[in-house]
């Protein structure tokens, strides 16, 4: 049972912290473009260049 009084707190505090990560994504703009990254891998903008 005491380790209950010492399990608890850190299971919230990891919470609050794994829900601070989120907020702070959505807030720099992580999510903003979610069609972008998968298109843009499958065209290659690198022209090759003729020695």
């Amino acid at each position: 049972m005491d380790a209950l009084i010492f399990l608890i707190p850190v299971a919230l505090g990891l919470g609050l912290l794994g829900l601070g990560a989120f907020l702070w994504a959505l807030k720099s703009g992580q999510y903003d473009d979610m069609e972008g990254a998968a298109e843009r891998i499958l065209f290659d903008e690198d022209t090759p260049s003729d020695n």
